[in-house]
């Protein structure tokens, strides 16, 4: 089966991001396939090139971006939620005069469109909220 996730929770102050990751991880594992990840409120934190946890806690943007980079998952970020939040990629920096981007890659701005297309083109949606 084909699925999409969407995670609304802050990487650090909910279990919503964890337990997205953990329950992608499961599906890819089980022969399924995550095609693609919308992170929307607060869970467009989870797309922060900052981030700096201690070492002993999970280090939560490396491992979508490995689950990225491995699996070919796309990470999309609502381009409202993160201008609103103070995360611009390269583009968006540019196009509104701020010095650096604060968006990591492989996580792409990406339009509310892309998420209704994804409930209309996966298998199964399955929301992750704080």
């Amino acid at each position: 089966m084909r699925y999409a996730l969407v995670v609304l929770g802050g990487p650090y102050s909910q279990a919503a991001t964890h337990s997205a990751l953990r329950f992608g991880e499961a599906l890819i594992d089980q022969g399924h396939r995550l095609e693609t990840v919308f992170f929307y409120h607060d869970g467009v934190y989870n797309a922060s090139r900052l981030a700096a946890p201690p070492q002993d806690e999970p280090h939560l943007v490396d491992a979508w971006v490995r689950l990225a980079n491995d699996q070919g998952t796309e990470l999309l970020v609502c381009v409202a939620a993160a201008l609103r939040r103070g995360l611009l990629d390269e583009r968006e920096a540019q196009r509104h005069g701020k010095p650096a981007f604060s968006v990591e890659p492989p996580f792409v701005l990406s339009g509310i469109g892309q998420l209704v297309e994804a409930g209309i083109t996966h298998d199964r949606l399955v929301t992750f909220a704080p």
